[in-house]
């Protein structure tokens, strides 16, 4: 399979609408999952949400039109654990990947859901963890308003549905209808399944992933902080309310190390926190 033969897709705008993550594929997502190896001169890695949030963090399509101006016309490998996010910037970053000059060979290192699941497809040659999953469901997003606009929404919607539909059947080679049924009831797939319905290639080797914390805990404490402001942001906080926690949390300034804050300050912050997020 090669990714001349996806088709692109069209990515355009509309205010009110914001994309999230749920809280089924938080809970599976390993932020700490990583390519066991040093990543390649021509590699990108989208080991992030889909989308920027205030740190600075989370993959946006400006952030890989950028590698690959550096990579040229070289080819590009893309190392994936994501939970997804924005599923416009991740149909941006598909059409990117998918016009690239080179070949490019994408590896599912743990999780691709959701955006991140469409990102992938865009490979000449896709390989997946054994343990690793595709997660692929319709077009999902927050909005506001009255039933006349969550109806207009859903005619919105439904063409980015069938979008959808139209990269994995061309990835894949499994029928339209049988795709869009797997949509309608949110899919995991995992890595010998996807292996077997075309979604993807071959399978990584168990030399080839790593879970890169090394410190014994579960995850990074950079990803434990992108968790708590995603539940944060739905537990009603602002963007600066959220900001001035995880600041403080982090050191005081986004992307800081731990500054070694009083024990008693940092417990504190953390229960705020913890209320916040038991009230959801």
């Amino acid at each position: 399979m090669t990714k001349r033969d996806l088709p692109i897709a069209a990515v355009p705008t509309r205010p009110g609408l914001k994309s999230d993550i749920s809280d089924v594929v938080l809970k599976r997502w390993n932020p700490d999952i990583r390519a066991a190896q040093d990543e390649e001169d021509a590699s990108i890695s989208i080991l992030e949400p889909i989308g920027a949030d205030w740190f600075g963090n989370g993959v946006t399509a400006k952030r890989i039109a950028g590698a690959l101006r550096n990579i040229g016309e070289r080819d590009v490998v893309v190392n994936i654990n994501s939970p997804g996010g924005d599923f416009f910037e991740g149909l941006a970053i598909y059409n990117l990947l998918n016009e690239h000059p080179g070949a490019v060979t994408v590896k599912v290192l743990g999780l691709a859901a959701s955006a991140a699941s469409l990102i992938a497809m865009s490979g000449d040659r896709i390989l997946m963890a054994r343990a690793g999953f595709l997660m692929i469901h319709n077009t999902w997003v927050l909005a506001a308003g009255d039933r006349h606009a969550f109806r207009d929404v859903a005619d919105w919607l439904e063409p980015f549905d069938a979008a959808s539909v139209d990269v994995y059947e061309a990835r894949s080679g499994v029928a339209a209808k049988e795709i869009a049924a797997m949509l309608d009831k949110e899919t995991w797939i995992g890595g010998s399944d996807a292996v077997e319905q075309g979604f993807a290639d071959d399978l990584l080797g168990s030399h080839d992933v790593t879970t890169g914390g090394g410190s014994g805990t579960s995850e990074s404490e950079a990803a434990a902080l992108t968790k708590i402001d995603i539940h944060l942001g739905r537990a009603g906080l602002t963007r600066s309310e959220r900001r001035g926690l995880l600041a403080a949390l982090n050191g005081g300034k986004p992307g800081a190390a731990s500054s070694g804050m009083p024990s008693a300050a940092v417990s504190q912050i953390a229960r705020t926190a913890l209320d916040k997020l038991n009230s959801i």
